[in-house]
């Protein structure tokens, strides 16, 4: 294995879900880019500066995405239960593919999603949110992590995808048990992947207007192989940030004074607060992984061959480099990442988060939160609060679903 100084910052355990920003300044004090272990006996190199991160992601002809390149994986190194496996171990499908590849299944994502209606798809995210919000609004509280944030992309994926209903509630479970990077996570990424089959599968006899069956369609021409795993990323790296961008647009609208006394400002509100946390909450927080194709250098630093080398969304929205005060009139932060691999459904990603914390703000327009210094869930990808606590006047849960919210748009 490559050799790297001892100790080095952890990302992930009870300390990093803590403190996360601790271990960035650790990192950071070795340079743009710095050793970390991302799990127990897994090491990468994290690159927690904005323009060392620009420089990577746009640099295709040293940098690849090909996972197989990992060699402390194929030398054993690796232990073969690793929860980050789950994330990092190579799948045929655009996010770990270069050049042409990556060109052509790419391609079949965005000309499907570019058929995706933004106004039906508000009204199924407000249709989600209404749906979520009457089964705890006669209580008066809330754990707005678990009861919404973490369900509404799924339920709102589900309709993109034209999944049946007895499919969804798996799909829940599978798609949060894979981007834990915790015991379960390979078992969910089994799931997971068994539930897009059984999808594919039901499309190719009855297909409809849906993402699934405009796959299934394309001119491409994808295997059955290939849509699974096209569909495996599209819901995996859409769902669990939506839901962690939901969660901490919402901690930050009611927590920041800045943000908590003009809620009645609407949509203009909530949109400044989700660009605000993009730069300093990245949904996810270390992820992008690539690997040199041969010895180089990254701004001053050394980069080996073979070695998983991950964008620190987190550290290099926070950069001390960076202009101060950057927020949500620039949109230079790299959380939707650069380059050619950018993330190809920002816009509906941008609909379903702000669609929902619009529609719970009309709804329940007195919240309050009940936690103070929450830790992040555990894990080194995402960036996510364990549980977003709230107390609020109770409502019938009747009275929510008679009429559309005013305030949304």
């Amino acid at each position: 294995m490559t050799q790297h100084p001892a100790p080095i910052p952890q990302l992930f355990g009870e300390d990093f879900a803590a403190r996360p920003q601790d271990a960035y300044a650790a990192l950071r004090a070795h340079g743009p880019v710095a050793w970390a272990e991302i799990a127990p006996a897994v090491y990468a190199l994290i690159v927690t500066s904005h323009r060392a991160a620009v420089t990577l992601l746009n640099d295709t002809a040293t940098y690849s995405k090909d996972s197989r390149s990992w060699a402390a994986l194929h030398s054993g190194q690796v232990p073969p239960d690793s929860p980050v496996l789950a994330i990092m171990a190579y799948r045929p499908n655009l996010l770990y593919a270069d050049g042409r590849e990556h060109e052509r299944l790419r391609g079949a994502i965005e000309d499907c999603a570019a058929r995706i209606d933004l106004h039906e798809l508000r009204e199924s995210t407000q249709r989600h949110s209404l749906g979520l919000i009457a089964r705890f609004a006669p209580a008066g509280r809330a754990d707005l992590m678990t009861e919404f944030a973490d369900t509404i992309p799924l339920l709102v994926f589900t309709d993109i995808l034209g999944c049946p209903a007895p499919m969804v509630g798996r799909m829940v479970a599978g798609s949060q048990g894979l981007i834990s990077a915790g015991p379960e996570a390979m078992q969910a990424a089994a799931d997971f992947a068994r539930c897009l089959a059984e999808l594919i599968e039901m499309k190719k006899t009855a297909p409809g207007r849906d993402f699934t069956s405009w796959m299934l369609a394309h001119p491409a021409g994808l295997a059955f192989e290939e849509i699974l795993q096209q569909l495996f990323c599209f819901v995996g790296a859409g769902v669990i940030p939506t839901a962690a961008w939901i969660a901490s647009g919402l901690r930050l609208l009611l927590e920041d004074d800045a943000y908590a006394g003009d809620l009645t400002g609407g949509a203009v509100t909530v949109r400044r607060a989700m660009e605000q946390v993009l730069w300093t909450r990245s949904p996810m927080a270390n992820f992008a992984v690539h690997f040199a194709r041969r010895a180089t250098m990254l701004h001053g630093v050394p980069i080996p061959p073979g070695v998983p080398i991950l964008i620190s969304h987190a550290a290099t929205g926070t950069d001390p480099q960076l202009p101060p005060g950057l927020g949500h009139d620039n949109r230079s932060h790299l959380a939707w990442s650069a380059g050619p691999h950018r993330c190809p459904a920002d816009s509906h990603a941008a609909v379903i988060a702000q669609t929902a914390i619009e529609t719970l703000l009309d709804r329940l327009w007195d919240l309050e939160l009940t936690d103070a210094g929450v830790p992040n869930r555990h894990g080194p990808f995402h960036q996510c609060p364990a549980a977003l606590g709230v107390r609020f006047r109770p409502q019938p849960a009747d009275a929510l679903t008679a009429s559309p919210p005013g305030g949304s748009t």
